[in-house]
């Protein structure tokens, strides 16, 4: 389970110098069986007709659930790494932040499956997908 004590301003620390930085991805809140995450809909995550990109979309989904099975595993004897990721984008976003609240499906100690909705300010369904996350020892 995620300890949803862990200090959001250590996670997210973590983002400078990558692409999560350069996305504007930020952890936002934990649960025992989630994490949560915003990203800014604009110039960095546009495709060029001026809509959320979906590789945007994609990279909340990856972004959230790799840390979130950080959060479940040893990280002093364990990596985790993305294995598949699929998504289905829903409704087209042109402006504001968009929320990603990814779900622990199942926690395997070789493998990890989260589930992902990212929603509009409106809390309606902009994109919903799937990660796997394969867990190896260092």
């Amino acid at each position: 389970m995620i300890d949803p004590n862990t200090p959001l301003e250590l996670i997210n620390k973590y983002s400078k110098n990558t692409l999560l930085g350069q996305l504007g991805i930020r952890v936002t809140k934990l649960g025992e069986d989630f994490i949560e995450g915003t990203m800014p809909v604009d110039k960095r995550t546009h495709q060029p007709v001026g809509l959320l990109h979906g590789g945007a979309s994609t990279a909340l989904i990856e972004s959230l659930g790799s840390i979130g099975s950080t959060l479940l595993v040893d990280m002093a004897t364990h990596n985790v790494v993305g294995l598949e990721i699929n998504a289905n984008h829903v409704r087209g976003v042109k402006t504001g932040t968009v929320t990603g609240r990814a779900k622990i499906v199942h926690a395997g100690r070789k493998t990890h499956l989260w589930q992902v909705d990212i929603t509009n300010e409106a809390g309606k369904l902009v994109c919903t997908g799937r990660l796997t996350v394969i867990v190896v020892k260092k």
